[in-house]
């Protein structure tokens, strides 16, 4: 029953008598509030209402409506999920990070499973709540993060991924082979946003070198502190957003599909490489949040 019904329903004039009151009040009330449509859901409905006597109106609804719920044969809601058009996963909507981090796992688990070992030890990817963390103001919250990025050997990797989520806004950020030379062309970072308009790079690249020069002190690092201060920061033109809530799918997709699509030799002077406005589109982008919405670990 609608819920345009169900507001008639309870608006009615129609209420209990005392001898009906008696019964319904014998039984638990959710369970005639299941028989929707029959005397006894009006029964139950209207002895939330002042009660004056009408029952001789309930005896006629009584006839006209009467219970066949005991006769009907029922089953428990099926588990199985369907598909539907109107089903809005959490990757149509703004993405918080415990999402995020369930939909990461995800791609980890499911899709980048099939890399060869040489291609899954280049890269790794960092908590998506370390960048916040690390502003803060409390000492110990600062050095915790520092703490857990010396297990991910970040300096051994070619590709590390930091998503961030700042301000509402997700963007990914990319270190690329921390662990050479400095002086080579082969250093950088990047900055992947889906609403560059928000000129996000600008405002959080001070935090940002202060983070990887911190991070290179706190690794034991012996490289210049002036060096690492320069180390470039790109910000290619990448696929855009066109609205306010898919940063975080962006950002998902913008990691798998570096993974993809990144070269054996990262070198700075052949930017943007496969970074353009053109990267993918959003097609490609829709069939990727499908693939994993249908993973089903969370909805």
């Amino acid at each position: 029953m609608s819920r345009r019904r169900s507001n008639r329903v309870k608006n009615s004039r129609y209420v209990t008598s005392p001898g009906r009151v008696t019964i319904i009040d014998d039984c638990e009330e959710d369970e005639f509030l299941h028989h929707r449509s029959c005397w006894k859901h009006i029964a139950v409905v209207n002895k939330r209402l002042p009660k004056p006597k009408r029952a001789k109106e309930l005896k006629i609804f009584e006839s006209t409506a009467p219970c066949f719920y005991d006769e009907c044969i029922r089953r428990g809601r099926s588990k199985r999920r369907i598909k539907c058009k109107f089903l809005v996963s959490k990757l149509r909507k703004k993405l918080n990070s415990k999402a995020f981090v369930g939909y990461l796992d995800d791609v980890n688990r499911d899709v980048w499973s099939g890399f060869s070992d040489e291609k899954k030890n280049s890269f790794v990817y960092l908590d998506c709540l370390w960048f916040s963390m690390y502003k803060s103001e409390n000492h110990k919250i600062r050095s915790s993060v520092f703490d857990s990025i010396k297990t991910r050997q970040i300096f051994s990797k070619k590709y590390v991924f930091l998503p961030i989520v700042y301000w509402s806004h997700w963007t990914l950020l990319i270190f690329c082979n921390f662990g050479e030379d400095l002086d080579s062309d082969n250093t950088c970072m990047l900055f992947l946003d889906s609403l560059q308009t928000t000129d996000s790079s600008q405002r959080l690249e001070p935090d940002i070198r202060k983070f990887v020069l911190d991070m290179y002190k706190t690794e034991g690092r012996t490289e210049d502190p002036r060096l690492v201060d320069e180390i470039p920061l790109h910000v290619p033109l990448v696929p855009q957003q066109t609205n306010d809530v898919e940063c975080g799918s962006f950002v998902l997709y913008y990691i798998q599909r570096f993974i993809e699509d990144a070269p054996e030799k990262f070198n700075v002077d052949d930017m943007p490489y496969f970074m353009k406005e053109d990267w993918f589109s959003h097609k490609d982008l829709e069939e990727f949040c499908d693939k994993l919405h249908s993973l089903g670990t969370i909805h």
